[in-house]
């Protein structure tokens, strides 16, 4: 039986993926990436944006077509199969499942023997790595408490589940003995992770000090995505001194306004914003940013607009993530007075993107030389007699090498100047 799993949306979506992919392998089913041969298509959906719906809608068009040619089974999972079960029975009832979050886990089974148990709680499966690569996800916590105002997760995924620390650790041994070199633990809200390990209550931070012991071949740890209220200062004191802690930390702060982020159900303020910013980089010298902003939600003026654009170059971030407010049915910002012409969000979203852009190149050129450790992810597109690595802080090096190279090694990179969002320069002794 061969199978085929398209996957989109967040990153515990696509860790999920490889979690199926790795256990149909294992019972035998041969995996394609070709939607005509194959006898099982598994589309594993994202919810949190009206685009993202869009598209899949698309591809159930795709496969209903080619189910018409020949034999196939078609499942549909994840957050817009949480979100729009019915809908989906409805609209597209050539689909032949139609699995939530929760079951996700269980549609191997589904697949061999045509049954599904209905689960009340979210299950973590044993491993999430995909074989041959040197980074893996390792989800410890899903769903979400927070009903951020525009937020579907907490709809989708449910509240939150933390996975015990000694799956964690058990995944974490796997992983070292496959010779992974970066992990990244993710949860919708990573640094609210609690459970109880050996009779204590174990926090976020306090994870991070138990799995280091574990670490060898892994250099760098990495996490998605924190909540700003729940940074706390045993969390920044522990990434300031594990040198396993990658000290490039995404931090989402969605709006540089206090009365939008009040409205958005942040439970923080600009003020406690940025305070938090300027502790983080005070404690951990080396530490560079990325960043969530959102432009465009209801009732925002050109003042607050404005605050966010300021916000933005005091976090002075090398990476962000930026869009406009896109409205999600069901969730309390969808029903707002005071929803913003599309045109203005697009106006306010280019300018955002123009100054972040130009934020990052100044950052990264005033960098320039310096030498790091990165890690290897294969030859260079443009000149094969180069390499491509990619370092702590999420920049990636075009490399001249001392010697032939193999994805995943670690090697000495020295910088000699930046190349669009690339950094160029020779490996270092």
């Amino acid at each position: 039986m061969r199978y085929l799993i398209e996957s989109y949306g967040c990153q515990l979506n696509m860790a999920e993926a490889d979690a199926m992919d790795a256990i149909l392998r294992g019972r035998g089913l041969e995996r394609t990436d070709d939607g005509d041969k194959a006898d099982v298509v598994i589309i594993n959906t994202c919810s949190v944006r009206k685009t993202a719906e869009n598209r899949i809608w698309g591809r159930l068009g795709y496969y209903s077509a080619i189910k018409k040619k020949h034999p196939l089974t078609l499942i549909v999972t994840g957050c817009m199969a949480e979100r729009m079960k019915e809908e989906l029975k409805e609209e597209a009832p050539f689909i032949d499942a139609v699995i939530g979050t929760n079951e996700k886990a269980e549609i191997p089974d589904y697949i061999l023997s045509d049954s599904l148990d209905r689960l009340e709680s979210y299950r973590f499966l044993p491993s999430y790595h995909k074989d041959g690569e040197w980074s893996s996800y390792v989800p410890i916590m899903n769903g979400c408490n927070n009903f951020c105002s525009y937020c579907i997760v907490p709809y989708v995924r449910g509240r939150e589940v933390s996975r015990s620390v000694e799956d964690i650790i058990n995944e974490i041994c796997r992983l070292e003995s496959d010779g992974v070199k970066e992990i990244t633990l993710l949860g919708q809200n990573v640094n609210s992770y609690s459970a109880e390990y050996k009779g204590k209550h174990v926090d976020f931070p306090t994870l991070l000090e138990i799995i280091t012991p574990y670490l060898d071949s892994i250099m760098f740890v990495r996490f998605e995505s924190p909540h700003p209220k729940d940074f706390s200062d045993h969390l920044i004191s522990v990434i300031a001194e594990n040198d396993r802690i990658a000290k490039h930390i995404h931090l989402p702060m969605q709006s540089g306004s206090s009365r939008i982020l009040s409205l958005m159900n942040r439970k923080t303020t600009r003020e406690r914003f940025l305070s938090l910013v300027s502790e983080m980089k005070a404690r951990i010298p080396s530490l560079t940013l990325s960043t969530d902003v959102m432009v465009g939600f209801p009732t925002e003026t050109e003042e607050e607009y404005g605050e966010t654009l300021s916000a933005m170059e005091e976090m002075g971030c090398t990476e962000a993530f930026m869009y406009y407010y896109n409205p999600r049915e069901g969730t309390k910002a969808y029903s707002m007075d005071g929803q913003i012409d599309e045109d203005v969000k697009i106006k306010r979203l280019e300018r955002l993107i123009s100054e972040q852009l130009e934020r990052q190149k100044r950052i990264k050129e005033k960098m320039v030389p310096f030498s790091a450790k990165a890690i290897v992810t294969g030859e260079s597109r443009d000149d094969g007699s180069m390499y491509l690595a990619r370092g702590e802080h999420n920049d990636y090096f075009v490399f001249s090498p001392l010697k032939e190279h193999r994805t995943g090694d670690v090697v000495t990179v020295t910088a000699e100047k930046l190349s669009g969002n690339t950094f160029r320069g020779h490996e270092h002794e």
